[in-house]
């Protein structure tokens, strides 16, 4: 009886504040730094190199746009429309168009598009490194499964370009 009449006189305003300052420590124990913490003392979060393709973008000069994201070192990475982070940029490859040309003798010779230098469009595949949940379904980045044919976006202070991921490789 005596429990009931202590309970009687705690106001609601405290019971109130209780629960939420309940529910504030919740979240702090269940937010993602400290999960991403847990994860990589697990060894669940492993470095991730990912291959993200850009193709016919225009650009008024494609060289300037790739030395600026190289020089930036990291680009911010957008899957599937949430954003993901900034994610390291390890090197920008050239995957411009070449042509063939087979010879009367039957040997093979390539040149590359001689109509690349007028067009001005970047064609580049953008290698990046980051740290990703490795599960038995795949990689997993900032919450979202990248597997290949996933459709990202790069940002940087002076571009955002779509692309889309063609590898993933675990380190």
């Amino acid at each position: 009886m005596a429990l009931k009449d202590r309970l009687r006189g705690v106001p609601a305003l405290d019971v109130t504040a209780g629960l939420i300052a309940l529910l504030a420590v919740g979240g702090v124990l269940w937010s993602p730094k400290l999960s991403n913490t847990f994860a990589k003392a697990n060894g669940s979060v492993k470095p991730v190199q990912v291959m993200v393709d850009v193709r016919h973008v225009s650009a008024a000069d494609p060289e300037a746009l790739v030395q600026e994201a190289l020089a930036a070192g990291r680009t911010s990475i957008i899957i599937r429309n949430q954003p993901a982070g900034s994610v390291k940029l390890i090197r920008v490859e050239d995957i411009n168009r070449v042509l063939v040309a087979v010879q009367p003798d039957g040997s093979v010779v390539t040149a590359p598009d001689p109509n690349r230098a007028s067009i001005n469009k970047l064609n580049a595949r953008f290698v990046l490194e980051g740290d990703a949940t490795v599960s038995k379904s795949g990689v997993v980045l900032a919450g979202t499964k990248l597997k290949v044919g996933t459709p990202v976006e790069l940002e940087g202070a002076l571009y955002r370009l779509n692309g889309t991921v063609s590898g993933v490789k675990v380190q």
